[in-house]
């Protein structure tokens, strides 16, 4: 589908990765690691596979710098763009690590015009950063996605796309489901992150995911409220600590760092929650190899991308 062209010299080799997901018959997600080279689709390779699917892609890490018909954008970490594989491109890139998404016309007919016309941009709109959170969500599910739900995800994209590319109340409210997947997801991870923080609150987590303390009760109302959310992942912390027989902290200890009062109201609260106090998971933990999950893949395996997009 492209020409590509390593800056590395041939001892250096050209090691990268390419991790693809078929969701439906228009629609692919892709995990692509790559270091420094160039990329062209050129109208040879267009008329050898003469797809013309939309991709939008969220760049993790590095830079791109990529030259269409409407002009060159230069693309930063952590921003997102849009490019069609129906137009010659070049592009230039750092190391790189990215997702793309790969829509075709037929699937997504019905925002065709506003992929067209947001084909060759940067997406600049504070939407941007929902979308990534969302496609790092998807990726972690992707591997345990249920083939049944698959095509759902198609909507769902569909929705949250038209929202990013041309943002109107309308759009944000129907893509409203696949922005909250993403602030939750940012929502988990500062939790995550500042456990041992007293000062992890409300206050802190509307700083750090960038929403309004009304948005934060809404998203997390489902989920028993800002406190019960944030004690229950202190205390999922503290069993998984306590299953470790390797870690000695003890319970007053653990207590104290995951920022409980005191033993006893953590002991209170892990024994309401798992049914079980702090020292009988203890004593009863064993150290277990823990299987890899059984992967069902949503297709069969194909050559390449190029082979699945040739069949639709």
């Amino acid at each position: 589908m492209l020409d590509v062209t390593s800056q590395k010299t041939v001892s250096e080799g050209f090691c990268a990765e390419n991790r693809v997901w078929k969701l439906d018959d228009g629609l692919l997600v892709t995990q692509v690691t790559a270091p420094t080279s160039r990329s062209v689709r050129s109208p040879r390779l267009i008329r050898h596979l003469p797809v013309d699917h939309w991709v939008v892609t969220k760049l993790l890490r590095g830079t791109t710098s990529i030259e269409t018909s409407r002009g060159t954008i230069e693309v930063q970490a952590g921003q997102s763009y849009v490019w069609s594989l129906g137009q010659i491109s070049s592009s230039e890139r750092s190391e790189i690590e990215r997702v793309d998404l790969l829509l075709s016309r037929d699937t997504f007919r019905d925002i065709a015009p506003l992929l067209d016309a947001a084909s060759g941009s940067v997406l600049g709109v504070p939407l941007d950063r929902f979308l990534g959170d969302f496609l790092l969500t998807l990726l972690q599910r992707l591997p345990h996605l249920p083939e049944s739900d698959a095509p759902h995800l198609a909507v769902a994209i569909s929705k949250l796309v038209a929202a990013c590319i041309a943002p109107s109340a309308a759009r944000v409210e129907a893509a409203r489901m696949q922005i909250d997947v993403g602030r939750l997801e940012r929502v988990r991870q500062t939790v995550r992150t500042h456990l041992q923080s007293p000062l992890l609150g409300p206050q802190m987590l509307c700083r750090q995911v960038g929403m309004s303390r009304s948005n934060l009760y809404r998203l997390l109302e489902s989920e028993g409220g800002v406190t019960s959310y944030i004690q229950r992942h202190r205390l999922t912390e503290a069993r998984s600590r306590l299953s470790d027989s390797k870690n000695i902290q003890s319970v007053a200890a653990m207590a104290r760092d995951l920022c409980f009062t005191d033993s006893s109201s953590f002991s209170r609260a892990f024994r309401a929650t798992f049914g079980a106090s702090p020292g009988e998971v203890r004593a009863t933990s064993v150290r277990v190899d823990t299987p890899h999950p059984v992967v069902t893949r949503l297709a069969q395996p194909c050559t390449s991308i190029g082979d699945i997009l040739r069949r639709h």
